[in-house]
């Protein structure tokens, strides 16, 4: 057979050089290891047959061999199914080879395969269409990123940034969709996958994503940990997130082709724009959506979005009627004063939970505190000063820290001397609640054991001089040894009793 004097890759490099890369037929002789005449063969063989490049985005090696060297098949009494349509049809929920074999025997009658063969047949066929996957309806969501990005251009800095086109497309119908962000951080992938929700008009029972940080926090086999973010979008939306397995690309193989469509379809006919916006460039890519989804499978009257009216629309889950709240979620552990600290600001929770690791849910507008799945705290995000605490969290006379108070600071301010003294009461004072300074009286307590008696009441000496009894400031004065040395002398201006005699000073005279 003439095929196996010239692999199929070699045949597909012969083509890339010739049409993608521009190349003599010497040149990709050469470069492939093969004769000149042999190249100029298959080149005009591929044209002949009317096979041009790229290729499309489903073919493979057996889908060239085939278009290349077409075996004759001997004259058969059966009446061959069409493969692609049972293939379609299995991905409906219910629909199975026995079913559609039955129907496919009503229509044909004596010239029907026997069910045997016709599963045979049909498994023959989707090996050479390299389909190993059956996809049902409104199942599956496979999720991936671009590998080439997109610059947009900031008219007004000419600073130049790389966006991220993110992609998404649906296992039963491959209908796809594509949308341009400024990162692939956790607050862009939430907000492209309900912007993917809004476009499909619908919900898939599983989101399946590549192993990104966004997504994935622990990549595992068997057992991977999803992002916490990511997973309450998907209990918000009624789904499951199932990551692809490391290291197994047939997992993400539908992810893969669409992202390698977009680059062909998109992106490489955007490639000589230039953007200042990412709603520039965004509306770019919903302009060529359309054509990408309705342009026909290759050799079929069917495409993604006749597909995805007829399987997967109907499928999906309806979207809730709320839209999804960002939300990130961390860890806090309350400190003595029965206070987290998120973003230098600091929110109260009940003071039996003092010590104990408490999860922290934080939107734009709150702050919500989890303990064994249970809420025990919920604060604005934004308010006035740093200390956002409610009256209900603090312990009755304290007894949670008992052994903490403003007298045990006092005492032992009082202990070391005057300066130390006074920054401590400065703490303590104009505050809600005096535990409040608790944590600044702990800090300076701490330097205690690094610093002499003689320094660090020095250095309180020096920072209420500069009115500047902070914590971080008295640090910073002892790390720099600025306590060593002599105060600053602030001399007063001299009081001026009258005006000094000048030519331009009217006087009271002036006025008569």
């Amino acid at each position: 057979m003439p095929a196996a004097r010239i692999s199929m890759r070699q045949i597909i490099e012969v083509l890339r050089l010739k049409h993608e890369v521009g190349l003599s037929h010497d040149r990709i002789a050469r470069a492939c290891g093969l004769s000149k005449g042999v190249v100029g063969k298959y080149v005009s063989q591929a044209q002949a047959k009317g096979i041009t490049w790229p290729l499309p985005e489903d073919a493979d090696e057996a889908w060239l061999e085939v278009r290349l060297f077409p075996v004759k098949a001997p004259p058969s009494r059966f009446a061959e199914p069409d493969y692609f349509q049972v293939h379609q049809e299995l991905k409906t929920k219910g629909v199975t080879l026995q079913l559609l074999w039955a129907e496919y025997t009503e229509r044909h009658g004596d010239k029907a395969y026997r069910y045997s063969q016709f599963c045979h047949h049909y498994r023959l066929w989707r090996q050479r269409r390299s389909m190993r996957q059956v996809h049902r309806a409104g199942e599956k969501v496979f999720i991936d990123y671009c590998g080439p990005t997109v610059p947009v251009v900031d008219r007004s800095t000419g600073e130049m940034r790389q966006a991220q086109v993110f992609v998404a497309v649906l296992g039963a119908s491959s209908y796809t969709f594509a949308e341009a962000t400024g990162s692939q951080s956790l607050p862009d992938w939430i907000a492209s996958h309900q912007r993917m929700l809004t476009f499909f008009g619908g919900v898939p029972a599983l989101l399946v994503p590549d192993n990104l940080k966004a997504a994935v926090t622990k990549a595992d086999r068997y057992t991977p940990k999803i992002n916490e973010t990511y997973a309450e979008l998907a209990a918000h939306y009624q789904t499951a997130v199932l990551p692809a397995r490391p290291y197994k690309p047939k997992d993400k193989a539908k992810a893969e082709a669409a992202v390698l469509l977009v680059e062909r379809w998109i992106l490489a006919r955007l490639r000589h724009q230039t953007f200042f916006s990412l709603a520039e460039l965004n509306a770019a890519i919903a302009a060529l959506l359309p054509a990408l989804n309705q342009r026909p499978f290759q050799g079929r009257t069917e495409s993604r979005q006749s597909l995805f009216d007829a399987l997967d629309r109907p499928a999906l889950r309806p979207l809730p009627a709320t839209p999804y709240t960002y939300a990130e979620w961390r860890k806090a552990r309350p400190g003595i004063d029965y206070h987290i600290e998120i973003e230098k600001r600091l929110y109260s929770v009940p003071h039996a939970l003092v010590g104990v690791k408490l999860d922290v849910r934080v939107t734009d507008t709150s702050v919500e505190v989890m303990h064994k799945g249970q809420r025990v705290a919920l604060h604005p995000r934004h308010g006035k000063g740093r200390f956002a605490t409610l009256t209900e969290h603090m312990p009755k006379s304290h007894q949670a820290h008992q052994n903490w108070s403003p007298g045990r600071f006092l005492n032992w301010a009082n202990d070391i001397g005057p300066g130390t003294l006074g920054v401590v009461q400065k703490q303590l004072k104009d505050r809600p609640h005096p535990e409040h300074g608790y944590r600044a009286c702990l800090g300076l307590l701490n330097l205690s054991r690094r610093y002499s008696r003689d320094r660090l009441e020095q250095a309180r000496a020096r920072a209420l001089a500069i009115h500047s009894a902070s914590y971080q400031s008295i640090t910073s004065i002892l790390k720099q040894g600025l306590d060593q040395l002599p105060l600053p002398v602030v001399e007063e201006p001299p009081e001026l009793t009258e005006l000094p005699v000048h030519t331009n000073v009217r006087g009271p005279h002036y006025y008569h």
